[in-house]
């Protein structure tokens, strides 16, 4: 992956790879200057006597110069060690001494106190390079347009031997995963394995030349690294987000995307929110809206069978286009080809809602140990509540207990320093995921959950609460959900309410946000949702009682990965006397 950039650049030269906001206006970074950066970041990583393998890690928010230091570590023929922006100190000394990493990248002035803050316990670490340093030299530290520019002042013969030095089976990333259980543990990604997921993602089509790729998923994580290499590698255009939440629907109306890249709950928060307000305006407005969406998956449906919908329909879906479909499609910028999910579990009846409005949102499979990808559904080929088939080159079966093994040219290489790990998850070439799962007869994969999380009832039943989970989250009042019942007579549930909905529901109300919890009338509202996910089930799959927390479950609590997937076990443990007093209820 060292040279993609300089690849990208002979073929696309001026055209824009990369897009920012800067004082309220859309900056172009073209391919050319792109690879100006790039080779000026890598020699000046020369510069510091970095040599072949080493370790360089970058702690930053997802922004360009992220992409810069990436691929000028990668050309100088570092590996690179990516640390999510949320980490605390000590989470960064942990990466960082672990990694032995020579060199860091940090954002700006707050991260860089980070890492002063632990820095005498990293022996290994030689260097520290600030994206933004506020406006004076850092102390201690190299701001990076000086690295930039003592690059300059080298010969580029020098990055160009040592980017042609790299073999396919050389680390070209050091992933440390979130760790919803344990410490992290360190996941070598060679640049072979990332060739290899860039291709089958090419030739399954989900990324084209051209394209424009609006990015706000952090760039510490698989998913988003691998959206980086394959836009760059196939012409398109990455679009970054302004680093604040409130700004991505905006900035999606701005950008325009022709793909999107997300986690389920940006899709999940759209779609309760959509439904929601329908439901509050009733009436007309109401059955407009309903009819509307019947509409468009009855045209979808047909559209799937290869079948052409009768006159009528057509005429029928033209009115429900202008007066519904089409305002959800502007949420995203109006010319979207599709959005790519994945990373937690997503409801069906979420996907049909977009597909009918004409916003194809694909789901897929895989995780840090596989380069990020595994499976994947396609525009051509999709099957609502699988996770696709496997992408080109991989091969998937189940073993007797029901867990899903994965082998191919994308898995990855070992965990660093950590054999026991590493053997435990390769057995003879196949990776055990985790994850159960089934594989129907077209060879489309369905994943029930984590190995590890299913629950045994004292009764002896197994149950998969991610189902009833993702079931649960369909409600326009729940953000988050935690099913509890290992060794228990019965399922209880933890359940958290959306911060916007608590708010406008206080606000309604007359009540302080603070009591929405305990409202007889937020309880009964919430019953009625546990009510209509526990009548899809059988009895001993049903949650009995549940608790409606104060808060939302946050990352900076320590409750949620920076995907936004529940530390299931942080959880429980915190909320123990909660999850008592339920069973002694």
């Amino acid at each position: 992956m060292a040279d993609l950039v300089v690849r990208s650049a002979e073929h696309h030269g001026g055209a824009p790879a990369l897009r920012h906001k800067v004082d309220g206006r859309w900056i172009d970074v073209s391919y050319a200057e792109l690879a100006e950066a790039v080779q000026e970041i890598g020699l000046g990583l020369i510069g510091l006597d970095l040599e072949r393998g080493d370790r360089v890690a970058i702690l930053a928010n997802t922004r360009p110069e992220w992409t810069l230091a990436c691929f000028g570590a990668l050309r100088a023929g570092a590996a690179v060690v990516s640390i999510y922006q949320t980490s605390s100190p000590e989470e960064c000394h942990y990466v960082l001494e672990h990694a032995e990493a020579r060199a860091v990248f940090v954002e700006d002035v707050e991260q860089l106190a980070k890492v002063r803050q632990v820095a005498e316990r990293l022996p290994a670490l030689e260097h520290v390079i600030v994206f933004d340093p506020g406006g004076a030299e850092p102390d201690g530290a190299t701001a990076l347009e000086a690295l930039r520019e003592h690059g300059r002042e080298r010969d580029p013969a020098e990055l160009d031997e040592r980017t042609a030095a790299i073999d396919p089976d050389d680390p070209c990333l050091f992933i440390y995963t979130s760790g919803t259980t344990g410490p992290p543990k360190g996941c070598i990604l060679s640049h072979g394995n990332y060739r290899a997921v860039a291709d089958a993602v090419a030739a399954n089509g989900t990324l084209r030349g051209g394209d424009v790729v609006y990015l706000f998923l952090p760039l510490a994580h698989a998913f988003a690294i691998l959206v980086q290499f394959v836009a760059i590698d196939l012409g398109g255009v990455i679009a970054y987000w302004e680093r604040d939440p409130e700004k991505i629907v905006p900035n999606l109306a701005e950008v325009r995307p022709t793909t999107f890249p997300s986690v389920p709950r940006v899709f999940e928060k759209v779609y309760t929110t959509a439904s929601a307000r329908v439901e509050e305006a009733g009436g007309i407005k109401r059955e407009i809206f309903r009819r509307a969406v019947a509409t468009g998956r009855r045209v979808r449906a047909l559209e799937r069978a290869g079948r052409r919908p009768g006159p009528g329909l057509r005429v029928r879906h033209r009115l429900a286009d202008r007066l519904v479909l089409s305002k959800v499609r502007d949420l995203f910028g109006g010319r979207m080809r599709e959005a790519v999910t994945g990373a937690a579990p997503i409801a069906p009846e979420t996907l049909e809602f977009f597909d009918a409005c004409g916003v194809r949102v694909l789901e897929g499979y895989g995780m840090t140990e596989t380069s990020t990808a595994a499976t994947a559904n396609t525009l051509d080929e999709c099957r609502f509540g699988s996770v696709g088939r496997t992408i080109p080159g991989v091969e998937a079966r189940i073993a007797e207990d029901g867990e899903l093994l994965l082998r191919g040219p994308n898995i990855f290489q070992g965990y660093y320093k950590n054999e026991q790990a590493t053997r435990e998850a390769l057995v003879d070439g196949w990776l055990l995921t985790g994850d159960v799962g089934r594989i129907d007869e077209d060879g489309y994969v369905f994943i029930a959950g984590r190995k590890k999380d299913i629950i045994i009832t004292a009764g002896g039943k197994n149950i998969t609460p991610s189902n009833l989970e993702s079931g649960l989250k369909q409600s326009r009042w729940i953000s988050q959900a935690v099913v509890i019942g290992d060794r228990r007579p019965y399922l209880v549930a933890l359940l958290t309410l959306d911060p916007d909905e608590a708010l406008a529901f206080a606000e309604q109300n007359g009540v302080a946000v603070e009591e929405v919890a305990d409202s007889p009338e937020m309880l009964a509202e919430v019953q009625r949702t546990v009510d209509e996910v526990n009548a899809r089930v059988g009895r001993v799959a049903q949650v009995k009682r549940f608790k409606l927390l104060a808060d939302d479950l946050t990352q900076e609590a320590g409750e949620l990965t920076p995907t936004l997937k529940v530390k299931r076990n942080v959880v429980v443990e915190r909320y123990a006397a909660d999850v008592e007093r339920l069973y002694a209820a």
